[in-house]
């Protein structure tokens, strides 16, 4: 069965985030400075369609934030669709790195190692155990910010693949500026790259200031 969310992940393009898409943000249930409904009141002024907040091992904020935009739409609002997110660190090539868990069953015990506010241990800090129950839980798992770590984004996407991850952040803003903004030549190389595997392109701001349109 194909998961709701691989189609709008398919359409995604370097224009796509900050005012269409964000898969990456994060709020005070973690280390943003945004409330849950002061993120979702931002996201509607920007006119989001889709939405995920992905705060550090925590789901804390979904809730909230959702009942908050269903308020809103009850009164007439158009709200954007709101997905169940995480960010979740782990090794991969030995490397600590962050993967988006997206459009996962929010009550999953596949998940319960990565929802206690700080990364797991053992055998479940591997990429391939995160993969594993992120795909248990239903939902798809993303390399993110491939252009942050300390080994090249090309061999780290290339681990990824062979782990069976469903793609990667492709548009990332690297040079962190005021104005979300993804930087051309490393976005570019990286979204070639998980195309030619056939690979899912993501993109979000990583807010964690007060603003929606930046970091």
């Amino acid at each position: 069965m194909t998961h709701p969310l691989r189609p709008v992940l398919e359409q995604v393009h370097p224009g796509s985030c900050p005012t269409e898409l964000n898969f990456h943000c994060h709020t005070t249930c973690s280390d943003g400075s945004l409330q849950p409904e002061h993120l979702g009141r931002q996201a509607l002024a920007i006119g989001l369609r889709h939405l995920a907040v992905t705060d550090h091992h925590s789901v804390e904020a979904h809730g909230p934030l959702q009942r908050w935009l269903v308020q809103q739409q009850d009164a007439g609002e158009r709200v954007p669709t709101l997905w169940s997110g995480m960010e979740i660190s782990c090794l991969l090539e030995g490397c600590l790195v962050h993967v988006l868990a997206l459009g996962f069953e929010l009550s999953s015990p596949d998940l319960a190692p990565y929802r206690q506010g700080q990364a797991a241990v053992g055998e479940a800090l591997q990429a391939a155990e995160v993969r594993r129950r992120i795909h248990g839980a239903g939902g798809l798992a993303l390399l993110a910010h491939p252009g942050r770590y300390r080994l090249p984004f090309a061999r780290l996407i290339e681990a990824a693949v062979a782990l069976g991850f469903d793609g990667a952040e492709a548009y990332y803003d690297y040079a962190m500026q005021p104005r979300w903004c993804p930087t051309p030549v490393v976005c570019d190389a990286i979204a070639a790259q998980l195309q030619r595997h056939g690979l899912l392109r993501s993109c979000g701001t990583d807010t964690h200031g007060l603003e929606l349109y930046g970091r």
